[in-house]
């Protein structure tokens, strides 16, 4: 049995909330369960030094946790430098969000995705790319509005999901409690066509068998069919 009760194969109550923000181009406040996630999206007539005159567009992420995220306070990162945790994170978003854009059809313009955890139990990373992709949506979806974009420059969805080995058994979702103790711990991020964009597997209290990873694979596929159908209502 797993502490929260649920199924192997079960998420965790997922919502999406849009709107959340006055300014942003895009928001919304992504639940999974006690994990809580503010997704915002600025839209920038610019992109980085590198790509200056390109004609490619940049998608970009920056994530960090509020000090009374977790069940202790962390001091804020901006005071004492970025941990490599976070820096970590928010470069998997970042790529992981690209994945989803043909960077031609965005235009010389940067989105820039801040993920802002306000609860954890476990899964932010995954919980923030999800949440990112519908502020990135929302904010793609006013440039259409608006003219500035012909083609959507957005390809497929984008989603993460964690999934492990928990007492011995591949379990879909991982909340804090089994997150800490399980002997696999791997992150999937997929489309929404079900392609792998980057997965990220550890063991770390016991090895795993090539049979295991596929049962890990197809949990990921059901979790990842969960939240596409999440964000698409959230933005329909």
């Amino acid at each position: 049995m797993r502490p929260s009760g649920r199924e192997l194969n079960e998420m965790r109550a997922i919502s999406i909330e849009t709107g959340i923000t006055r300014h942003a181009e895009g928001s919304c406040m992504i639940r999974c369960g006690d994990t809580h996630v503010l997704c915002t999206a600025t839209l920038e007539e610019r992109v980085p030094p590198f790509l200056k005159n390109t004609g490619l567009g940049w998608v970009t992420a920056e994530y960090g946790m509020l000090p009374r995220a977790t069940n202790t306070r962390m001091r804020r990162e901006a005071k004492n430098g970025q941990s490599g945790r976070t820096q970590e994170i928010q470069r998997l978003i970042g790529r992981a969000l690209r994945a989803g854009v043909d960077r031609v059809a965005l235009g010389e313009r940067q989105i820039t995705i801040d993920c802002d955890v306000i609860q954890a139990d476990g899964g932010t990373r995954c919980a923030s790319i999800t949440g990112g992709w519908v502020a990135l949506r929302l904010a793609v979806n006013k440039l259409m509005k608006a003219g500035d974009v012909i083609t959507d420059p957005l390809t497929d969805n984008i989603a993460g999901v964690s999934c492990g080995i928990y007492a011995g058994q591949p379990v879909l979702d991982l909340d804090y409690p089994e997150d800490s103790e399980a002997g696999v711990d791997g992150n999937f991020v997929m489309t929404g066509g079900g392609r792998l964009v980057e997965v990220q597997m550890s063991a770390e209290g016991a090895t795993f068998s090539q049979p295991e990873m596929g049962e890990l694979l197809d949990l990921a596929n059901r979790g990842i069919s969960e939240l596409v159908a999440a964000q698409n209502a959230a933005v329909g």
